[in-house]
């Protein structure tokens, strides 16, 4: 990391592994993972998947599935991959047959009739869960080439960070609890040919 308090450009000392987040750079170009944070749902020698955090629709899970008592929950565009599709994070733990714990009791997936039951049982337990269309995915070596080129930082995630859907600057927040070092960087101009 660098001792330069003025060095806008420290590196990530973490490698991507499952539960981490990758942060993107304040001038990644790309207009879809421009200042989003995408907890790693899995990482491994094929390829990698996860879902943007801080990137929110319109619609609520009522929107989408039929038959849900009325949720409240909002839904998060996870990203550009198969869009058509619902996915979920949750802390229910293995009361959902299949889920895959990600990192510090959050888990993703699982047998979506039983989530569905529990949520029409108790609602309040939407709380725990977070909804997602699409995913973020890359294939063999993709993410480790985007790294090198410095279009992500990696940090710690964690169940409160990961499961806050109402924090409206997740990514400046994650880029200040990164340390001193990262923390010049949450505010960076979103477009520095204005300064």
């Amino acid at each position: 990391m660098a001792k330069d308090p003025l060095e806008l450009d420290p590196k990530s000392v973490l490698e991507p592994e499952r539960g981490r987040l990758l942060i993107s750079e304040p001038y990644l170009p790309d207009p879809y993972f421009r200042r989003t944070v995408v907890l790693l749902c899995d990482h491994n020698a094929e390829g990698s998947f996860g879902f943007v955090l801080n990137r929110l629709t319109d619609m609520g899970v009522n929107d989408l599935l039929e038959n849900l008592p009325p949720l409240g929950a909002p839904v998060g565009i996870g990203g550009p991959v198969q869009s058509n599709n619902l996915y979920y994070i949750h802390t229910l733990g293995d009361r959902l047959t299949g889920s895959q714990m990600v990192v510090d009791g959050v888990y993703v997936g699982g047998d979506f009739e039983q989530l569905r039951d529990l949520l029409e049982a108790d609602p309040r337990l939407t709380e725990h869960v977070r909804f997602f269309v699409g995913y973020s995915g890359w294939g063999k070596d993709q993410l480790d080439k985007e790294l090198s080129e410095r279009s992500w930082l990696v940090a710690t995630g964690s169940k409160r960070r990961i499961m806050d859907v109402g924090n409206a600057d997740l990514w400046g927040d994650s880029l200040r609890d990164m340390g001193r070092s990262f923390a010049p960087l949450a505010n960076f101009p979103d477009d520095p040919t204005l300064n």
